[in-house]
């Protein structure tokens, strides 16, 4: 059948679970689900916000709008029923994402000049030009923010070399060499009395 002439909620369901819409890429086969105790937070914090607050409003703004007649050109009614779809979608995934999480304190390698899950990275290139990152989780990192997944290139190439390495970083445009100029963590949590 023509994509054309598919309800939209069967257009939805394509991409109903696999990402929420494009936010996070899928997890590598066989692979975990690494992210730190901030990053888990900020996603239970995000899917507790949906569920006892945005979700709520919008249901109750469809009550509303389906009250008033024709549902067909009703644009409040037609609206809240799409963003509940997407709140949902964004419900389930997060909730299948921090189901398997697995959360990692990168503070326990504070000191150390070991590249782990966690660890801020200041490289240069062969170039000479200098670059930090800091490798987190798949749902966490904001490259924006100089974060990279822990699944990206630059992180694989990065892992477990010490300061001081040159690695080899293959990307589409060929294999560079890259080397470690500094590692660190952030300091250990020391609970509040």
């Amino acid at each position: 059948m023509n994509k054309a002439f598919t309800k939209e909620s069967d257009a939805d369901a394509d991409d109903d679970d696999d990402g929420a819409g494009g936010v996070a890429p899928p997890l590598p086969a066989g692979s975990k689900n690494y992210i730190t105790p901030e990053g888990y937070a900020r996603l239970r914090d995000e899917l507790l916000q949906l569920m006892d607050e945005e979700r709520p409003k919008v249901v109750e703004a469809v009550h509303w709008a389906a009250k008033n007649g024709d549902r067909s050109e009703n644009g409040d009614y037609l609206y809240g029923k799409k963003r509940l779809r997407e709140i949902d979608r964004r419900i389930r995934f997060l909730g299948k994402r921090l189901e398997i999480a697995e959360i990692t304190d990168p503070s326990v390698h504070h000191g150390r000049d070991q590249v782990f899950f966690g660890a801020t990275v200041r490289y240069a290139d062969e170039t000479g030009e200098e670059r930090s990152v800091t490798i987190l989780g798949i749902d966490e990192a904001e490259s924006a923010k100089s974060e990279v997944s822990w699944i990206s290139p630059i992180a694989r190439a990065l892992l477990k070399a010490r300061e001081g390495d040159v690695v080899k970083l293959v990307t589409p445009g060929g294999a560079h060499e890259v080397e470690i100029l500094s590692v660190s963590y952030p300091a250990p949590h020391t609970p509040a009395n």
